[in-house]
């Protein structure tokens, strides 16, 4: 019988607890701003191999590296000035730049798939923070759940998919953002514009005044061998098929309202995208709890934060892989 989740509070005893269990390769979830993740040693084969069992996650998809400052990126990757602009105006953050690896990184094979460039991040949460100071490591830490199914955005969610699956849960409470990072792809050199691997928690928009100049689309990552996390067609679903830009509900489905609508669950009744993409993984997971045969969701606008609460909700009604 696999023993229970360890859970931890937000206390200096507890954060020793999970840098313990960290350095010594297991696997703990904490908080970030965005979602949970499911944390490892980025350097130890075995930690990082220990969170694809856990979640079931395909091992050609690639993982986000946690650290503390700019500084511990410039020692893995390849930097360049657009990552700096980028770093010093948007970290910590909800953002994840991917750049070249340089060759004496250190990490283990299976956070970049095999691919010559890896996915960074320095995450603001204050706990996710003090996880990253106190373990003194780089951290793997892809969202703590089952793979393809919905995110975590608090300590019950995790404990709901992979209790009995990791060493320990740190609970700093909900997650204030809701949705993952944004991922930009910085790999192409050559003065290319960076690259929108997947929209998330800064808006696109955001993104580009920074930059003074608009955004690249990503390049075709196929199913099989994707450029960055986040990028399986099938992703973020739940139990009931979900049907998208529904104006009302069908029989037999139960209505994810935005704005004034009338609906069993509403992701924001003012139709405000900040407040819908906190709620957006936290009412899923409502909707599996009510036992909801099918799930149609109100349109979203294509703007702003809108655009990653899309991009989820498009890839949790994509066929089930």
């Amino acid at each position: 019988m696999p023993m229970p989740t360890e859970r931890l509070r937000d206390d200096a005893p507890s954060l020793a607890r999970a840098a313990r269990i960290l350095r010594a390769g297991g696997l703990v979830a904490l908080p970030t701003e965005t979602v949970y993740g499911l944390a490892a040693n980025a350097r130890d084969d075995r930690a990082v191999a220990r969170i694809f069992a856990a979640k079931e996650r395909p091992r050609f998809n690639p993982l986000i590296v946690h650290l503390p400052d700019a500084a511990a990126a410039r020692e893995l990757v390849l930097w360049n000035d657009t990552a700096d602009r980028l770093a010093a105006a948007f970290w910590p953050g909800a953002l994840t730049l991917v750049l070249p690896l340089k060759e004496e990184h250190g990490l283990s094979p299976l956070v970049t798939a095999g691919l010559p460039t890896v996915a960074l991040r320095v995450p603001a949460h204050p706990l996710a923070r003090a996880v990253l100071r106190e373990s003194g490591l780089p951290l793997a830490a892809p969202s703590a759940n089952p793979s393809g199914r919905i995110s975590p955005t608090t300590a019950a969610h995790v404990l709901a998919g992979l209790d009995g699956r990791i060493d320990a849960v740190l609970d700093g409470g909900p997650c204030a953002v809701g949705v993952e990072s944004t991922i930009l792809g910085l790999a192409e050199g050559g003065g290319a514009r960076p690259a929108l691997l997947r929209p998330g928690g800064i808006p696109a928009e955001a993104l580009s005044a920074a930059l003074g100049q608009p955004l690249a689309a990503a390049p075709a990552s196929p199913e099989t061998a994707p450029n960055a996390p986040g990028q399986l067609a099938s992703h973020y679903a739940p139990d009931a098929p979900v049907r998208l830009n529904a104006s009302a509900a069908r029989e037999g489905e139960t209505l994810l309202g935005f704005g004034p609508v009338d609906c069993a669950v509403n992701l924001s009744p003012s139709g405000d995208l900040v407040e819908a993409a906190a709620r957006l993984f936290d009412c899923l997971h409502a909707l599996d709890a009510m036992g909801a045969g099918a799930i149609a969701v109100s349109p979203i606008p294509e703007t702003g934060l809108g655009r990653a609460i899309n991009d989820r909700l498009r890839r949790a009604a994509a066929p089930r892989l």
